[in-house]
């Protein structure tokens, strides 16, 4: 079976916002502060706190984060970027701290749906060649996490988070926007927190005033994806003001690495930290450093990895609503019936004894589809299995996975196409998931179908190397060489271990035994958080040099 849709970032249109009583959706009267991408300058505003302060325990135990990103779950979710938004925020707000988010409003975001309020502040945003929008700061609650969304339509209200022609230039706008803010609010963060390149110029701005209270404030920077630099020319530069402070480096061993968003994120945060611990230590090297190995090498006494968490109320086979039926490690019986259920919805043969592979994935040469596809037809050659794949990306591999369902109809189907339900199905109704990424800095696949009983079989990198192992305390099964044979091998031992139920029952149990949550990556985050506190007063410091 094959269902093919048009590839997609996002699923939405653009909207006008309902806000209240209040439509958001053109310029804002009153007062103003001005907020260039290009020319910063403050005029009048008035703030009008109207977000609760989250409960948190004694003085010397918490702190407060301004975490700054331009996803967030489920406001707006294109990868695993958002997830990290929606979720560690609240497990930082349950664990006692003062964390807010603060976010563009995008035309995909449904701002009403979650209750969110226009708030006082009104800003003015000149754009490039001359023109002028309004703008505003909405407020409200997500996950029990106050939420700030910065509302510029004419650089926000559009039908993809990502993908525009203009994506340096708005997400610079988003980053003076979010200084104006920290300009305004009467609320002052220990740290601000910045998420991939998209934020990094909040940093580049704030070099510019080291002697000002928003110029010393701790800085963060995380790296979820090493390989999207975002890069800038001269003329880019030149128009947003950067001179020496932001582009002269010694630690930018090559001028273009001062000319990235990634760059500018490394070099002006105090400390720098990636999504998983293996992958903190790949990208010092060139296989991984996409570039900027000797930067990271220079500054690997800032560089920590943190393993992202899950969320596990929003990922439980107990209660998901999009299962057919629910499961724990005590009661598994609803994992068939969601077996069946899948089958059934993708046309895959009704066999509850073969294996059923699941991949849900973004189909980019990152993720190994190619891998997969030809170890896949390996197996068959061999064993009786099914294989179920969901996900959109290069016409390359929506060609390859094509065929291969036309070539095995009944055995594999493939649904190019987002499609957030399928996915959990596919997760709850699988007896094992893929993952044969080329590199990975985390990866959430593989702890969400630990959860949910489907047993992960990955390429040794990143993030699958600290949560998948292999041998007889293992959770799942593991190949080293990026190469089709390799991955085929794992294939291999996974269907023929498949064949023994206590085995396989042993191995279901360990893994959903496990916990992913963002309990213990929380704790470290408020350690990298004190960290950060510290190095930015020390003169050795090089982002503060």
């Amino acid at each position: 079976m094959v269902v093919a849709a048009a590839p997609r970032r996002c699923t939405n249109p653009p909207r006008d916002r309902n806000i209240g009583d209040r439509k958001v959706h053109g310029r804002i009267q009153g007062d103003t502060l001005d907020v260039s991408p290009f020319c910063l300058s403050l005029r009048t505003a008035h703030l009008q706190p109207g977000v609760p302060v989250p409960k948190s325990g004694s003085a010397g135990d918490s702190v407060k984060v301004l975490f700054v990103t331009v996803e967030m779950s489920p406001l707006a979710k294109v990868g695993g970027l958002a997830d990290v938004a929606g979720s560690l925020p609240a497990a930082l707000v349950r664990a006692g701290h003062d964390v807010r988010v603060i976010t563009p409003l995008h035309g995909i975001t449904d701002a009403a749906a979650y209750e969110f309020k226009a708030g006082a502040e009104r800003i003015s945003v000149p754009i490039a060649g001359g023109a002028e929008t309004a703008s505003g700061v909405l407020h409200g609650v997500v996950g029990g996490v106050p939420v700030y969304l910065l509302d510029i339509p004419v650089m926000f209200d559009r039908s993809q988070v990502y993908g525009e022609a203009d994506d340096t230039v708005r997400w610079l706008a988003f980053c003076d926007a979010v200084v104006a803010w920290l300009e305004l609010s009467d609320w002052r963060p220990d740290v601000i927190h910045l998420n991939e390149w998209h934020s990094a110029f909040v940093a580049s701005r704030l070099r510019d005033q080291p002697d000002t209270v928003l110029g010393r404030l701790p800085r963060v920077y995380t790296i979820h994806n090493l390989a999207i630099h975002g890069g800038f020319d001269d003329a880019f530069a030149r128009n947003a003001g950067f001179g020496d402070r932001q582009l002269k480096a010694p630690l930018a061993t090559e001028p273009w690495m001062s000319g990235t968003g990634m760059g500018q994120g490394m070099l002006w945060c105090d400390l720098i930290n990636t999504v998983s611990p293996t992958y903190a230590r790949e990208i010092l090297e060139p296989e991984y450093g996409a570039g900027f190995d000797p930067l990271l090498r220079a500054r690997s006494g800032d560089l920590t990895g943190i393993l992202n968490g899950i969320d596990y109320h929003e990922f439980d086979p107990a209660i998901d609503p999009r299962l057919p039926a629910h499961f724990d490690a005590n009661n598994f019986a609803g994992h068939a019936e969601n077996k069946a259920a899948l089958q059934l919805r993708l046309g895959l043969d009704l066999d509850p004894q073969s294996p059923l592979i699941g991949m849900v994935t973004r189909l980019f040469f990152q993720k190994g589809a190619d891998l997969a596809v030809e170890a896949i037809e390996l197996q068959l050659a061999h064993h009786a299995l099914q294989f179920a794949v969901l996900g959109t990306g290069d016409q390359i591999y929506h060609e390859l996975l094509v065929g291969l369902a036309e070539r095995h109809p009944g055995n594999v189907a493939v649904v190019l196409a987002f499609d957030a339900s399928l996915a959990q199905q596919i997760y709850g109704g699988s007896d094992m998931f893929l993952m044969p990424s080329r590199f990975e800095p985390c990866g959430l696949g593989q702890m969400i179908a630990l959860r949910y009983g489907s047993v992960p079989v990955v390429r040794r990198t990143g993030g699958l190397a600290d949560t998948v192992h292999e041998g007889s305390d293992g959770n799942g099964f593991v190949f080293e060489a990026a190469e089709p044979a390799a991955l085929s091998a794992a294939l291999g031992r996974a269907i023929d271990t498949y064949a023994n139920a206590e085995h396989w029952h042993g191995l279901v149990q360990r893994g959903m035994a496990e916990d992913h949550s963002w309990g213990e990556a929380a704790k470290e985050y408020v350690r990298l958080y004190k960290g950060a506190v510290a190095r930015a007063g020390d003169p050795s410091n090089p982002a503060r040099i």
